[in-house]
């Protein structure tokens, strides 16, 4: 069974920084390609970055809402995606979700797309 545990949110000031973690258990070993989305209520999961297995490059994409404030990376060594939030808006506050396909599949933008997903971690951005 996949689980992926996210941590890392808190509330922090407009123009502050955190970064969000995303431990990926899988005793199979199996790689995938990891996506971060967001959701605040009445609201559709919205898709932040994703970061890719399959070209073994690491190949990111991001939301152009995020782009230049945000970097998503990955420590396959811990098993272990992070997201960088620098420069946080009041808008970046939601929850924020990773979600994990396996690794030979493309990345996708949907979250339906994504097999698993973690709990979430809230993320509060004051003004």
């Amino acid at each position: 069974q996949v689980q992926l545990v996210e941590s890392g949110g808190g509330l922090v000031q407009a123009g502050g920084s955190l970064r969000l973690s995303c431990v990926v258990s899988d005793r199979t070993g199996r790689r995938y390609s990891m996506g971060w989305f967001r959701q605040v209520p009445g609201k559709e999961r919205e898709f932040v970055a994703t970061i890719s297995w399959r070209d073994g490059n690491g190949s990111t994409n991001y939301a152009d809402s995020v782009k230049g404030r945000f970097t998503i990376s990955s420590d396959n060594a811990k098993n272990t995606v992070y997201l960088q939030m620098n420069s946080l808006k009041p808008e970046d506050t939601a929850v924020y979700y990773c979600a994990a396909r396996p690794g030979w599949l493309a990345v996708s933008t949907r979250a339906r797309d994504y097999d698993y997903r973690g709990q979430g971690t809230q993320v509060t951005v004051s003004s």
